[in-house]
Formats: structure tokens, sequence, C-alpha cells
């Protein structure tokens, strides 16, 4: 690594550093500010309170990446140009390209590590602060259990799959249940029933027109028990496990909604949100790369206002840039447009407009 290399990045990390516990503290001090009174009226220990905001740090950490990634491109190139640095590199024949190279090679490493922090550290700690506000901060709560569940998939062994197509937390009851019991590829076993009912005294499951199934080793149907009124049986789930399905993709990383898209699939299960979710994983890691990539040519634009210039330009090009993510992502939870071209809708225009403007600069 050349002298050069070395006293870029030395300058792009060093803001990158600063810009990230910067907006980390900003987001922490608006956020308490913000929840201080649910904080109080709930009677929330002060230690659980630190415990909220250590499990939110990598969420700041992911959502002020992007801004910390576009305020040291712009500042690490705007200080060269400020201090007639970028002059005398031109006049010894370095192109804007070269000394650009280590800083988009940094905006790769940041992707690739922005991809693992939103599935590792991310999806647990909003897990885990979900769970400390439903249980400490019940009045005004943010994160409430929805009451309303569809399409729920459980899976308690390689061989038991259960769905139910709806279910109420508030009344306990769901309908059109179905349960298979598998060895190997060949069914065992098939419970459905219309209606189903959780008896918390006996923890077990009313289950109402129902049907009983059982299959020969030979996947042959061999006994049938069909009947229009009630039985109680104990089905090897209860109503807890039910509620784990209220999770939002924000709680579950790339592989966990891999594994449920695929799962839900096999049931016949709609999955088209959880798809679009699930491909805004990986897209929304190539945010830090786009806007350094706008960042770059919009600093050497007007290089007597560097600074100013491009950091009015490339907020307002990150926010049209949010908006259109959205907008593609409208469009895949509605179905007009495939799960993977809507959360890639926005890199796509972006990246080949900021290559454009790239290319275009003043070398």
């Amino acid at each position: 690594m050349k002298k050069l290399d070395q006293y870029l990045l030395l300058k792009f990390w060093s803001i990158l550093g600063l810009s990230i516990i910067g907006f980390i503290s900003i987001f922490i001090i608006v956020d308490l500010i913000e929840n201080i009174d649910r904080f109080i009226d709930n009677h929330v220990p002060f230690n659980i309170i630190l415990k909220y905001y250590f499990y939110t740090i990598p969420w700041f950490i992911n959502i002020g990446l992007p801004m910390s990634v576009l305020i040291s491109t712009i500042f690490s190139l705007g200080t060269i140009i400020k201090e007639n640095e970028w002059t005398a590199m031109k006049a010894a024949g370095i192109s804007l390209y070269r000394i650009s190279s280590p800083i988009i090679f940094s905006g790769f490493i940041i992707s690739g590590c922005s991809f693992i922090l939103d599935n590792k550290l991310v999806s647990f700690g909003n897990e885990k602060r979900f769970e400390i506000d439903k249980e400490y901060v019940k009045r005004k709560s943010r994160h409430k259990v929805k009451d309303n569940l569809k399409n729920i998939f459980l899976q308690k062994n390689n061989s038991t799959h259960v769905t139910i197509e709806k279910f109420s937390v508030k009344s306990l009851k769901g309908s059109s249940l179905t349960l298979i019991d598998l060895k190997g590829n060949k069914i065992r076993k098939r419970i459905d029933s219309k209606d189903i009912l959780w008896k918390p005294d006996s923890n077990k499951w009313l289950l109402s027109d129902y049907s009983f199934r059982n299959f020969s080793p030979e996947g042959i149907e061999n006994k049938v028990v069909l009947s229009k009124n009630d039985t109680l049986i104990h089905l090897g789930f209860s109503i807890e496990e039910i509620k784990q399905q209220a999770k939002k993709p924000d709680e579950l990383d790339f592989y966990q909604l891999s594994f449920l898209i695929k799962k839900l699939k096999s049931n016949g299960i709609d999955t088209l949100r959880w798809e679009v979710s699930r491909y805004l994983k990986i897209s929304f890691s190539f945010t830090n790369l786009i806007v350094m990539l706008f960042g770059i040519p919009l600093t050497f634009i007007k290089e007597k206002n560097s600074l100013s210039f491009g950091i009015g330009m490339s907020i307002l090009i990150i926010f049209c840039y949010y908006a259109l993510i959205k907008f593609g992502q409208s469009l895949g939870y509605n179905g007009l447009i495939s799960p993977i071209l809507s959360s890639w809708v926005g890199n796509i225009v972006f990246i080949f407009s900021g290559l454009i403007l790239f290319f275009k600069a003043k070398t």
C-alpha cells in the first residue's frame, strides 16, 4: 500500500469513526427524550433502560452508517481540495480515479460489514429490545403483540409441521389448522380442523369440525376419523409458540427469513411480503457504496465550495434514494413487480446515475 493510500484511508476512517459515534450519541439522546415518559410511567429499572439501549446500538449504527460514510467521503476529499493538496496531486499526474480507489474499496468492505451487522447484531438486538419494550413498557408500548395473525407456520421437529391460516391472540381462537407428521418424505399422520381454541386450564387445544388421518409406511391412507363435534387434544405446541409468529422481519436475519419463506411456500402460503423484506436486507447494505459514488464527484464539481455543495447535494440525493427504496418496496408488497426487483430498483437507478456522474467528473 502506497503512502497516498494510507493517507487517504486514515482521513476517511478517522472521520467515519467520529461520525458514527456522533450519530449514535444523537440517536440515543433523541430516543431517550422521546421515551423517558414511557419509562417513568412504567417504572422501568435503570439497568433495564441501559440494556434496552445496549441492544439498540447496532440498529443505530446501521441506520447512521450511510450518512456517516457520506460525511466521511466528502470531508476526507473536501479537505484535500481546501488545503490545495488536490492541485499538487493533479500536477503530479494523479487522477480522481486514483485517489478514489482506496475509498471505493473501503465502500465495498463497509457494505459487506453492513450486511453482517444487519443480519447478526441488528436482528438479534431488535428482538431483545422489542421483548424488553413488551415486558416492561406495557403502557404506551410501541411494540405490541399483533392481535390477529395470518399464515402461521410452526416446525416442531424434523417430522412435525403445523400451519394455521388465522389466529386471534386476544380470543385464543384460530381457523384452518393443518398438522402433518412426516417420516422421511412420506406422511404418517395428518390432522385438519376448521376451528381451534386454546384452553389455558388444561394446556390443550379444543378442535371443532376436525379430521384425523393415519397412513401406512407406503403412504396409503388406512384410517380416517371425521367429526363435526369438539375434542380436547394435546397437539405438541402452545399459545406462546404461536405468539412468536408475531415477529417482524426486523427481528429476523436473512437466513431466518430464507428458512421461513421456504417452509411457508412448502405449505402453500403466500410469502410475497417476506420475500421483499429478505431481498431488502441485501440491497440496503449497498447504500453505503452508492452514497459514496455520489459523494466523490459532487465534492469535485465545485472545488471552491466543495464541502458545502457536496454535503447539501448528497443529503438531497440520499433522501431521494430512500424514497425510491420505499416506493419499490411498496410496489413489491402489492405484487406489481417481483420481490427481487422491488428491493433493487432504487439501487439500480442510483448505481447507474452515480457511475455516470463519477465518470463525468473532472479528473
